[in-house]
This record gives structure tokens, sequence and C-alpha cells, in this order.
């Protein structure tokens, strides 16, 4: 029989190390890049003619990179990387918008357990779907109010841009599932 172990732990620190780059890029994002909006605070088009904080492509990978982090490293896993990711965004974007954020991580990290995790181990790609729904809804109107940027239009606009990518992560986490360090192995049927 041949050891996965070592392939799983491969995937889960690239999982990990994709979960805090999402984590740190977003907050560095918000702060440098895109249209000026105040202080330190800059916004992107996401549809529909609204605008999202310009982290919104970034912070809405990490939904399901934590999923896959947890489901191949556990969920303290997630947990250093939500605390790694927001002692570097600290460094590269700004204290409020790096707090606000780790913050907003940690609670939406629950409200992510109480939807993926039961239901990750017989239905995973449903599973990152549904509470990846449930984090963009939770985690956008907690963060905004943290950063002091709350605004109806940034609320519609951050949901909307982040459920762009929850949909576009459906055939990654299918293949991830389905082909990849998530695969289902199925026994060999003996011929006599």
């Amino acid at each position: 029989m041949k050891n996965r172990f070592p392939r799983v732990s491969l995937w889960a620190a690239l999982a990990f190390a994709v979960y805090v780059a999402a984590i740190a890029l977003s907050n560095w994002l918000i702060v440098h890049v895109g249209i000026p909006a105040g202080p330190g605070v800059h916004l992107t088009p996401v549809g529909f003619g609204l605008l999202a904080p310009s982290g919104v492509w970034a912070a809405a990978v990490s939904f399901p990179a934590r999923d896959v982090t947890q489901r191949l490293g556990g969920r303290w896993l997630g947990v250093a990387a939500i605390l790694a990711g927001a002692g570097i965004s600290y460094l590269i974007s700004s204290p409020v918008i790096a707090v606000a954020s780790g913050v907003t991580y940690l609670c939406s990290e629950g409200a992510d357990m109480a939807v993926y995790t039961p239901l990750q181990r017989r239905w995973f790609v449903p599973a990152v779907f549904a509470s990846g729904c449930v984090a963009i809804v939770v985690d956008s109107a907690l963060f905004l109010h943290l950063a002091g940027i709350y605004s109806l239009p940034s609320l519609e606009g951050l949901v909307l841009g982040k459920f762009w990518v929850i949909l576009a992560a459906v055939p990654v986490t299918w293949a991830l599932r389905n082909r990849g360090p998530m695969a289902v192995t199925r026994p060999e049927t003996v011929t006599a």
C-alpha cells in the first residue's frame, strides 16, 4: 500500500500558503490599488455598476483555500494561516485593515466550521460552495464595520465580487476532490 501522507502534507502546505497569501494580498490591495475612496481605501468594479474594496478578489480566494487547508491540515492550521496572514497584513497594509481582517477571518472561521465541517466528509464540493456563500455575507459585513468603511453599496459589491470567485472555485474544488489530493480511492476489484 502506498503512503499518501507526504503528498497530502505537501498539498496542505500549498493550501496554507494560498490562504495566507490571499489574506495578505487582499489587505494590501485595499490600501494600495484601485479607485481611491478615502484615506487608505481603494475600490474596484465587480459588476452591475457596483464597487467593492480592492481586496475582494483575493479575499474570496481565501474561502475555498480555508476549506482545503482545514480538510488537509486541520482547523488549527487554518487558524495559524489567519494569524500569519494578519501579521503580514499589518506590515504591508494598514494596522486598521490588518486588525479588522484578522478579527473578521477568525469570526468567519466559526461560521465556516458550522456549515463546512459537518458537510465536508460526504459532500466536499457543496460544502465549499455553501460555506463560502455564508462566509461572504458574514465576513463582508463584519469587515466593513470593523474597518470603518461600511456602506450598503460597499457591502453589496463585496458580496457580489466574492460570489463570483466562490462560483469559479466550484470546478477547482471538484477537481481537487475527484483527481487531486482529496480524491476518493476506490478499492480495486479482484477478478478470479
